[in-house]
């Protein structure tokens, strides 16, 4: 097996089985409620996500911190100590700064050990679309990829993921600025839902809208139906913001048009979620490109 880890951010959002089966290291994000911050780790061993979004539904205001240079650095030393390089594949630059600490802390390491590689990949990406191309050059690694192969795949390969996807309640969405409060009280009334995609920039923008839950459900079903590559070749990934029935009918509508190698469900991290709220469901896959 190459001798390099691969590390990641927890808005990568992979299910805690997948991250100890690939030897992934995850660096746990913060979240803060009130006074009181805690840590997105894969197993969500400091909140679980049904209490986290019990709180949201509650009425409670969630924020978070990116990572700084400090904890990229802790996370990539150890690694470099023993002899090993180090491939981060991070969240989108485009949606965080904390890809620009990455950055920081690579260089740092860089001068104190020149005979090592730190490979550093800004996905312009987040949520399981990030996981999927982490989970994919962690098969890489186990097949023997270089870093540096592994590395080009992901910087080639992020383009080609469709990365489409709806919220339910749109006062997350005017909070981060993405709706206007009209917008997001109009399309409440009258039940709008927003069809949203992560642009090749790394921006998530609205695209579309649509008349109700189930409609932008099927949206991104049909989506998924006349644009996908080769299913039986991959690995469909789907996340949901404390939606489990939603993403049980998401799974049997996809089936009915076509079938895929393996499907990896997970529930959206808190960092993402803080940003969605409750009910934001997407799917990625590869496509072609992102739209």
């Amino acid at each position: 097996m190459a001798d390099y880890k691969i590390i990641t951010e927890s808005t990568a959002d992979l299910p805690d089985e997948l991250v100890k089966k690939l030897e992934i290291e995850v660096i746990p994000m913060e979240f803060i409620f009130g006074d009181h911050v805690y840590h997105d780790y894969p197993d969500a061993r400091e909140m679980s996500s049904e209490e986290f979004y019990g709180r949201l539904a509650g009425g409670e205001m969630s924020k978070t911190n990116q990572v700084n240079t400090i904890t990229f650095i802790e996370a990539f030393e150890p690694w470099l100590e023993q002899g090993m390089d180090v491939l981060l594949i991070g969240f989108s630059s485009a949606l965080s700064g904390t890809h620009a600490r990455a950055l920081e802390a690579a260089a740092e390491l860089r001068a104190k050990y020149p005979q090592r590689k730190i490979v550093t990949v800004d996905t312009l990406t987040a949520t399981l679309a990030q996981g999927l191309l982490v989970y994919y050059a962690a098969l890489k690694r186990q097949a023997g990829a270089r870093i540096d192969e592994a590395a080009d795949w992901v910087n080639i390969h992020k383009f080609k993921v469709s990365m489409w996807f709806t919220v339910d309640d749109l006062n997350h969405l005017k909070r981060g600025g993405r709706v206007s409060s009209a917008a997001a009280l109009m399309g409440t009334v009258l039940g709008i839902k927003p069809i949203l995609q992560i642009t090749d920039e790394g921006h998530l923008v609205p695209r579309e809208k649509v008349r109700g839950r189930k409609q932008s459900l099927d949206n991104l079903v049909s989506r998924l139906a006349r644009t996908v590559q080769e299913p039986e070749k991959q690995t469909l990934f789907l996340v949901h913001a404390n939606v489990p029935e939603d993403a049980k009918y998401v799974i049997k509508q996809v089936k009915s048009h076509c079938k895929f190698k393996d499907i990896v469900v997970n529930n959206l991290g808190p960092v993402i979620g803080t940003h969605t709220g409750n009910g934001a469901l997407a799917m990625f896959y590869f496509a072609g490109s992102r739209g």
